[in-house]
């Protein structure tokens, strides 16, 4: 197996228990033998380039489709010009993600036209609506192959046919299941995507998810607790546990006991090494008092919750079959807060809801106070065809959403600026991610608060550990200098 790929140990046994898997794996050798014969595989080996539209999950199915294609033989490339092979991994959640994916899809067919030995395949949550992967069948004849998001392991099947000169193959799974053995490329070495499960069972009436992610399936407890020790050993110091509702996670009966959310952090937290543990994304119904004790009681758990409200209206969030109220929401909140007094507590918003009338923007603007975030992510609704909020009268008008989103964003910024104020003069504990983006320079590191911590420091600190004194906070980032070793 190439430098950098993951595979989990026990790859072959369950390939010898699981004919899908075994192909899989037989097929990724096949199109190896294919590029090596043609000359492709050497002293300069073919290229991949992957483009990644969406959420953490759809970057982690990406590094799934960059470890096959690394298992198949290619090599990753930064520019799709110098590519043999293009995969694009697209969002459908919202309709801006959408667009710019169809714009970058038409922009590669003048590489098709200059170079016809180019493979592209196009997948993830767009293609998985039959009208959307109809467009691209469509509108896109230079595209190879389509995938959806139930269908990643069969990329190198679809590979191998595209190469072999084979008709244009439009995938669209009847069902989702969960595929283990698929190997892995991941962009860090010190910090980790950690897939627990896919899907999502609510059914929100703005949300295109359960239909394009199909329904909640929980990967097994000791899959995941294989591939945690894996990455430990391998050098992961920031690990997030993914789903598109991860505190519903049921992982079954482990040794007469039930696996949730809680139990299986607990399990990864016993795990050896130095090491933190986030999870990601939190529906309220499911922030069980379980989960907020283990936060409480496991140092290896960052003190950061990210509780997505949307709306802080009874009525909107009727509307919108979240299923909680905003009481409840904000005793969940305050019983965090009780728990884990210094946690860092974040949510989503959506402004401009079909039906959302002044006084529901300003419930909305009253649970942003009670609640002191540390930070929000705020989003203009945007309908989704074949949701039911697309079909809800009283759209909002542009405009007024707009206003809306100013003022939401101003409260923002000052409830985030009082919030921010309790770090400063503070030491924190946080690993060095990178060279910064934004201060040049510098070094970025992330902690507990939710906030980049930018510092000055030599890039061989990327990947450890550090003790940072806080100098200053600013909205968005705080700035920070390096601690004393014996200080």
């Amino acid at each position: 197996m190439p430098e950098n790929i993951y595979l989990p140990e026990n790859a072959a046994a369950d390939a010898a228990a699981d004919p899908v898997l075994a192909e899989r794996l037989k097929t990724v050798a096949a199109v190896r033998e294919k590029l090596e014969k043609t000359g492709r595989v050497g002293e300069r080996a073919p290229k991949y380039f992957i483009q990644t539209f969406g959420c953490q999950q759809n970057e982690a199915d990406s590094e799934r489709l960059a470890g096959m294609c690394a298992a198949m033989g290619y090599e990753k490339t930064d520019t799709p010009d110098d590519a043999e092979l293009i995969l694009v991994n697209t969002c459908a959640v919202r309709e801006h993600a959408e667009k710019k994916a169809l714009s970058i899809i038409g922009n590669y067919k003048h590489l098709k036209d200059k170079n016809p030995d180019l493979v592209i395949g196009v997948g993830g949550c767009m293609v998985t609506q039959k009208a959307r992967a109809d467009k691209i069948k469509g509108s896109y004849p230079y595209v190879s192959f389509t995938f959806d998001t139930g269908a990643i392991g069969s990329v190198p099947s679809l590979v191998d046919a595209a190469l072999s000169g084979g008709k244009r193959t439009f995938v669209l799974s009847d069902s989702w299941t969960i595929s283990e053995g698929i190997p892995i490329r991941r962009e860090s070495k010190h910090m980790a995507w950690l897939s627990i499960m896919y899907g999502c069972n609510n059914f929100c009436s703005y949300c295109i998810v359960p239909y394009v992610r199909g329904r909640e399936r929980s990967r097994s407890a000791s899959a995941i607790l294989e591939e945690a020790k894996m990455l430990i050993a391998d050098g992961a110091r920031d690990i997030t546990l993914l789903g598109q509702n991860v505190n519903s996670y049921d992982g079954g009966t482990v040794n007469g006991e039930r696996v949730d959310i809680a139990e299986l952090m607990h399990k990864i937290c016993a795990l050896d090494g130095d090491f933190c543990l986030r999870f990601m994304t939190s529906h309220p119904k499911d922030a069980s008092d379980r989960l907020i004790e283990a936060m409480a009681s496991e140092d290896k758990i960052v003190k950061h919750f990210h509780l997505p409200i949307q709306s802080g209206s009874d009525r909107i969030l009727k509307a919108m079959n979240r299923r909680y109220t905003a009481e409840g929401y904000l005793k969940t909140i305050e019983k965090l807060r009780a728990a884990v007094p210094d946690v860092s507590v974040t949510s989503d918003l959506i402004v401009g809801f079909p039906g959302e009338e002044e006084e529901d923007f300003e419930a909305t603007l009253a649970v942003m106070r009670a609640a002191g975030y540390d930070m929000v992510y705020s989003f203009i609704y945007s309908p989704r065809e074949g949701t039911p909020a697309a079909k809800m009268p009283n759209q909002i008008p542009r405009e007024v959403s707009s206003e809306r989103m100013e003022r939401l964003l101003a409260l923002g910024s000052a409830i985030a600026d009082e919030r921010n104020a309790r770090f400063k003069g503070r030491r924190l504990r946080a690993l060095v991610e990178g060279v910064s983006k934004t201060a040049p320079g510098m070094l970025t590191a992330r902690g507990a608060p939710v906030r980049p911590i930018h510092f000055e420091g030599d890039r061989s600190l990327i990947g450890q550990f550090v003790d940072l004194d806080i100098t200053d906070v600013r909205t968005f980032c705080f700035e920070a200098s390096l601690a004393e070793p014996n200080d």
